[in-house]
């Protein structure tokens, strides 16, 4: 094998060589692409529409920016982002090119197309010059990429001084008692209803599972500070269910 493959990471609760993972989880995403947007729906009851929401009240986009916006399948966060923000561009880009499809035959991405790019590409490798981007935002995305890390410093380096990041992921709740529940909801009832709804438990399977793998808040934040980021922060949603981590390239 090589150095890469020697190299060991998780595929929800699996053990799976680092030069895998990549393909499995582009597997996971090609299998769910035309049901995502309905199985995100189901799953959260609407709710992650409200933490997107919430997600552009904290981002404030403003007029002319120029958004990154990775791991961003069917285009919610750019379409949110461009609403709020004349003038602006963004730029969607996603390892899973049916992904791109199902978000580019959505009416907004009609409606924005003057201003929407459509890349398939990868967050680990971005495929931009340093100091390009105004904003970047991966919003459900970034514990399936291999190395987080790697991520986060490629979202340092195409970053504009002053720009700023913001991630929207799954996390874990402060409570025992409430985390416990939620596990029981998330490995129950969220398989099976992939089944129901995409016909495939098993990519809904390891989507519980890659959450329950997801470092906490404080983790995620020191790993922000890491890759050069200042002025981290975090906001929890729905009690720790979901959290958004903000951070400055100063």
């Amino acid at each position: 094998m090589s150095d890469t493959g020697d190299k060991i990471t998780h595929f929800g609760f699996q053990d799976v060589a680092e030069d895998q993972k990549a393909g499995m989880v582009h597997g996971v995403f090609t299998s769910v692409a035309s049901r995502y947007d309905i199985m995100n729906d189901v799953m959260s009851v609407g709710i992650h529409r409200v933490w997107k929401d919430a997600m552009m009240d904290w981002l404030a986009p403003q007029p002319h920016q120029r958004l990154l916006d990775v791991a961003g399948g069917t285009g919610d966060i750019s379409f949110r982002f461009l609403k709020r923000a004349p003038g602006a561009n963004a730029v969607v880009l996603d390892m899973t090119e049916s992904m791109l499809v199902a978000g580019r035959q959505r009416a907004e991405a009609e409606q924005q197309a003057d201003h929407l790019n459509w890349v398939v590409g990868d967050a680990m490798a971005l495929p931009f010059e340093d100091n390009t981007f105004d904003v970047y935002t991966i919003s459900f995305g970034i514990r399936n990429v291999t190395r987080v890390q790697d991520a986060l410093s490629e979202a340092y380096r195409v970053l504009r001084p002053g720009g700023r990041l913001m991630v929207l992921e799954f996390s874990q709740l402060p409570n025992p008692a409430l985390q416990w529940a939620y596990d029981r909801y998330s490995f129950n009832v969220i398989p099976a209803m992939g089944k129901a709804i995409a016909n495939d438990r098993d990519s809904y399977q390891y989507l519980v599972e890659s959450i329950r793998k997801f470092p906490d808040q404080e983790t995620f934040a020191s790993m922000i500070r890491t890759a050069g980021f200042d002025m981290v922060k975090y906001r929890n949603l729905s009690m720790g269910i979901a959290a958004l981590h903000s951070g400055w390239k100063i």
